[in-house]
């Protein structure tokens, strides 16, 4: 026993060093992406200055959009890594390892060690999960708790079944009643903190697990498994987490944290598309129905090739119902939850291939069942198969940053003028807006982004003390064509991502 607990340990920490060193790899050459990343991270510096933990903000505003947890763990990082972008984007490697780790383990207690590796690798190796564990936002902090939320959820369901049996005197099913209590309880306390933790990572789209476990209820028609939730306490247990946060960020905000973080980016996000994010007519809103059902071919990717014919075979196994031929409790549960965030997400307007990532966990774990059961000459590809594409994934990560970061306009100014940047200066930008701007400038300038038109540029930079701006070149070539010769130019040509079209940028430096 102590033997295989050892051995445990040890498979536990490879695999989460590994899923460590495999995400890590080109987190510090890759430029933070606008417009997301920029914000969090600079949200969360501003945490720092501000000594305020309850309530973000970014460039001196409110930013109510999402919840706190993903900006503490970016603080905490910068503790130790220094305000960087390596630092930003650590804690969502620290997550995809943590979400690696508990799919090992999970699966490991549903079929053996080997389950638990696959499922591991697949979800690890995922074209999605490669990219999201690399990006400075709060999307894997979600997966991690949706994921404890439903594995204990599903340990919960397992429990409540077991302890609903009436087992013959001495038998091994008793020996197993008297030891149930106290793992349902720990269960228990893991489903309902999980569920509260991803709320705080990302709102109430971490409640998902939620629906899964309602959706099983009734599909097994077993009215005994409510009790082992204890579903009005946990509730309490849950809503009492969120407001240790949630009741000073309303005070500090006078509500508005919850006008704006539920009201406009949930509710609004579900009835009318954000940021350009989906479809504003009903027509385009009908054909963008199948969305997920197409892109989760490239998000899932390489592993999407196999789904259509897992997903198939096991939703004719779970339709057969309770007690048929190939039934598996697991495989029910496993889809249900997959199909409930990908209904969620199908219905919402606005929409983003990435939104479905917390379903990825489930994916793997069903296709690794599936793997298993398949011939052992199609078993015997999985190993090459994820040796092809972890080299594949390493190769475009040490490769393709350093090649697009010149491509990043607000990056490049930086580099390029940051020996004579001051503390002291003020900064403004015309055209030209986004956050990597915010974030890159004041890692050396204490001010805040100013936002100009074109006539006030010229008065913001004649006004006493050091001051820069950034506009368009063209601009910049019209509004200080004769300046006096202490003033500095840097200019920079590459590519909005936000907007997706090319700009070309110059700073312009008035010095003390």
């Amino acid at each position: 026993m102590l033997n295989r607990s050892l051995l445990r340990c040890f498979q536990c920490a490879l695999l989460f060093a590994g899923c460590v060193l495999f995400h890590i790899v080109g987190t510090w050459s890759l430029p933070l992406i606008d417009r997301d990343e920029p914000r969090f991270a600079e949200a969360s510096r501003e945490m720092i200055e501000r000594a305020d933990y309850i309530v973000p903000y970014f460039n001196n505003q409110l930013r109510l959009d999402k919840p706190p947890l993903a900006y503490w763990a970016q603080v905490a990082s910068y503790r130790i890594f220094g305000e960087n972008d390596f630092a930003a984007r650590f804690p969502s490697v620290l997550a995809a390892a943590l979400i690696a780790l508990s799919i090992f383990a999970w699966g490991g207690r549903l079929g053996g060690a080997k389950l638990g590796w696959w499922a591991a690798i697949i979800f690890t190796l995922s074209l999605q999960t490669f990219l999201h564990a690399k990006a400075a936002v709060a999307d894997m902090w979600l997966v991690l708790f949706m994921t404890t939320a439903h594995w204990s959820g599903f340990e919960l369901i397992q429990r409540s079944t077991l302890n609903a049996q009436r087992p013959t005197p001495n038998s091994e099913e008793t020996n197993q009643k008297l030891n149930i209590k106290p793992q349902t309880s720990l269960w228990w306390w893991i489903f309902y903190s999980s569920l509260a933790l991803g709320f705080l990572a990302k709102g109430p789209i971490a409640w998902t697990p939620l629906l899964t476990v309602g959706a099983i209820i009734i599909y097994m028609r077993d009215w005994q498994l409510p009790q082992g939730f204890k579903f009005v306490r946990g509730t309490l247990l849950t809503l009492a987490m969120v407001a240790l946060w949630g009741i000073p960020a309303l005070i500090q905000t006078r509500g508005e944290f919850f006008a704006v973080g539920i009201g406009r980016h949930v509710v609004g996000r579900s009835f009318a598309t954000m940021e350009g994010h989906g479809a504003n007519s009903l027509g385009m809103y009908l054909l963008l129905l199948p969305f997920y059902f197409v892109t989760v071919f490239v998000s899932f990717f390489p592993w999407s090739i196999k789904l259509p014919w897992s997903v198939r075979k096991l939703w004719r196994q779970t339709a057969a119902g309770v007690g048929a031929p190939g039934y598996s409790r697991i495989d029910t549960y496993l889809l249900t939850g997959i199909g409930i965030i990908f209904l969620i997400f199908t219905v919402i307007k606005t929409k983003l291939p990435h939104y479905t990532l917390p379903a990825f966990p489930l994916l793997a774990l069903l296709l690794a069942r599936n793997w298993q059961t398949t011939a052992a000459r199609r078993r015997s590809l999985f190993p090459t198969a994820a040796l092809i594409t972890a080299g594949v994934w390493i190769a475009i990560a040490l490769l393709v940053p350093p090649i697009v970061a010149r491509f990043f306009p607000a990056y490049q100014l930086y580099q390029q003028s940051r020996a004579s940047l001051q503390p002291k200066m003020q900064f403004a930008s015309v055209e030209f807006e986004e956050p990597s701007l915010v974030w890159y400038f004041r890692s050396r300038v204490k001010g805040f982004l100013t936002p100009l038109n074109r006539r006030r540029a010229p008065e913001f930079m004649s006004a006493p003390g050091p001051h820069f701006v950034i506009l368009p070149t063209p601009v910049a070539g019209t509004l200080f064509a004769n300046q006096p010769q202490n003033w500095k130019f840097f200019s920079t040509s590459g590519f909005n991502i936000a907007k997706g079209k090319r700009v070309d940028l110059t700073l312009v430096l008035k010095p003390e």
